[in-house]
């Protein structure tokens, strides 16, 4: 249902029931799923590819070029899975030639005032707080959760599960499963709290205490933890996730953190 006082460019690919509010401008070469609800005062630009029951709340503006002195106009997408509420003026900008995308998968809570910039890939069941924002090119897994007012930098990335505590800058990788505090950005311990609720066992959680309290708590460099948790703790999709994370890591992982004396 299109309000007479939203402008919808005929080039437009829109499903029969998604509802548009008056002020909305949607521009040429977009898509819109079923059962998506765009707000007043949404600006959605080409190359947006917006899923099924969505839900965009005013001021947004989605699929902008990139902030970027690079982009030389190549044709890029945003592409945003089902079951995403972006909330109000949120910026989510397009790729450029790098990953000629940015991506937010199913199931995302993308609060108030947030920025996404060009090249990001964020996962499913994710949640961003008020005024987090992502440079260019970050990667963000699945089930994480930026608390209010995180700056991630260009190129990091945050591993599946991780929590990132308000106000945070994020120089470093963030990996999986722990929850990341302080300044400069350190470990703080897993995320036990997010774990159980997401249906890992006492046993799992164990496990995942005990890699990292050998990357993290016993003075061992990275290369000589990923050996040691590599040779004593059993083969397991989270040790081995955990694993290759340090290993792909390009910017490095973030420290952990000791009391001074």
């Amino acid at each position: 249902m299109n309000q007479p006082l939203a402008y919808v460019h005929p080039g437009a690919k829109i499903a029969k029931n998604v509802v548009i509010e008056p002020f909305t401008t949607i521009h040429n070469n977009v898509v819109i799923g079923d059962g998506t609800w765009i707000g007043s005062n949404v600006t959605i630009m080409e190359g947006a590819r917006i899923g099924k029951n969505c839900n965009i709340f005013p001021g947004s503006v989605i699929s902008a070029v990139p902030q970027d002195l690079k982009y030389n106009d190549e044709d890029t997408i945003v592409k945003i899975g089902n079951n995403v509420t972006i909330r109000e003026c949120v910026t989510i900008n397009r790729g450029t030639n790098d990953r000629m995308k940015t991506q937010i998968g199913d199931n995302c809570l993308i609060m108030a005032y947030c920025h996404i910039a060009h090249d990001c890939i964020v996962g499913e069941n994710c949640i961003f707080s008020n005024n987090s924002t992502l440079a260019g090119h970050v990667t963000i897994g699945d089930s994480v959760v930026l608390a209010g007012m995180v700056a991630v930098h260009q190129f990091a990335s945050v591993g599946n599960h991780a929590f990132v505590t308000g106000g945070s800058l994020v120089r470093k990788d963030v990996p999986p499963y722990v929850k990341a505090a302080r300044e400069p950005l350190s470990y703080v311990g897993i995320n036990s709290v997010g774990l159980r609720r997401r249906g890992f066992t006492t046993e799992k959680i164990r496990e995942i205490q005990n890699i990292f309290r050998i990357l993290y708590q016993k003075n061992y460099n990275n290369t000589q933890a990923a050996s040691i948790i590599e040779a004593e703790m059993a083969a397991t999709p989270e040790r081995d996730e955990i694993l290759q994370f340090i290993k792909n890591s390009h910017r490095g992982i973030m420290k952990g953190y000791f009391k001074s004396n």
